[in-house]
């Protein structure tokens, strides 16, 4: 059973946790007046630990708070967030609130700064993409006396509720859709993945699917930087290269699968008979391929709808903290039916 969401900190907790004034406090905050390095720390690291963040609202404004629901998301040139901006849009489409985007990079000291930037303005709620997030970015969300929703994934914690999908279960389900078609030979292709969690644990759950049917993950290739049709394209010519007798390629997700796709075309391999392949994602705008790649539908557009639901108040806070959805297998021509 949860709790309910704890109060907005002030500049009291800082200065009690601290044991120094408000108006010491106040001038460490906005960086005014005649303070010494050591209650300057000993103020910074009291509203770090607390997830302290200051008011920038105008003191006069009664309710304190804007209407603004800060998103915070990964990247803008990824494909899949689009669609979950357009789901959190069209649902606060008939509410005051207005979303206002924040981009992290997938890097924990950039979602830091954009966290305490967003919440200094005291947004109506906060929608972030992801469950993994710092010490000092967990205090943050803990502390902001909103509705927090943290999207995309449910395997995890979350600090207030999650709206998404379990990336682990999708990952086993679909080594053992491939290995119902027959394959056994298979490769992974994707992203490194220190800050990638959601495509962490898509392998996690595909190496466990396919261990527990005694069936090793064959190869491996992984890339830096961001998705392109250029990147699938290379991979899948280096694992087939150094693994010429694979079968199946499991992609990350569908901008290197359909990368991969137009190059086992262009080499005349017999697909899917000779070697399937699949990505993640479900992307909209890469049906006009000549062949469409098996994948799966990540449900993007309700996840994005769910969680405006939940920060506008249209829907009350899940029980137990989590709504999963289900995403859908797109079979698409790729892989052998069974």
């Amino acid at each position: 059973m949860r709790t309910a969401r704890p109060r907005a900190l002030t500049l009291r907790d800082v200065s009690a946790a601290a044991g120094v004034s408000e108006m010491t406090v106040s001038r460490v905050l906005r960086d005014r007046g005649d303070v010494s390095a050591a209650t300057r720390e000993k103020v910074l690291t009291a509203a770090r630990s607390l997830g302290y963040v200051p008011n920038r609202i105008a003191g006069g404004l009664a309710s304190q708070r804007v209407n603004l629901v800060a998103v915070m998301i990964p990247s803008l040139s990824n494909l899949v967030f689009p669609d979950v901006l357009g789901g959190i849009s069209a649902e606060l489409d008939d509410t005051p609130l207005q979303p206002v985007v924040g981009v992290t990079q997938y890097a924990p000291a950039r979602e830091e700064a954009v966290l305490y930037d967003m919440l200094s303005w005291r947004p109506a709620g906060l929608i972030l993409a992801g469950l993994e997030h710092s010490r000092a970015a967990r205090a943050m969300l803990r502390a902001a006396g909103v509705p927090v929703v943290e999207i995309m994934d449910t395997d995890g914690e979350s600090v207030d509720c999650a709206v998404g999908i379990s990336h682990r279960r999708v990952g086993a389900e679909m080594a053992a859709t491939i290995l119902n078609a027959g394959y056994r030979r298979i490769g992974f292709l994707g992203t490194h993945m220190p800050e990638d969690h959601r495509a962490r644990k898509r392998l996690e759950g595909f190496e466990a699917g396919l261990s527990e049917a005694g069936v090793p993950l064959a190869a491996r290739e992984f890339y830096q930087g961001g998705s392109s049709l250029v990147k699938g394209r290379e991979l899948t010519e280096r694992i087939l290269t150094r693994k010429p007798d694979l079968d199946f390629l499991y992609y990350s997700n569908d901008m290197i699968g359909a990368g991969g796709l137009l190059w086992c075309l262009e080499q005349g391999i017999d697909i899917p008979g000779r070697l399937g392949l699949a990505g993640f994602n479900g992307v909209e705008m890469l049906k006009g391929l000549p062949r469409r790649l098996a994948t799966t539908d990540a449900r993007r557009v309700d996840i994005g709808r769910r969680a405006a639901r939940i920060v506008a108040g249209k829907d009350p806070r899940p029980d137990g903290g989590v709504i999963e959805l289900v995403p859908t297998f797109l079979p698409g021509d790729t892989i052998r039916q069974v």
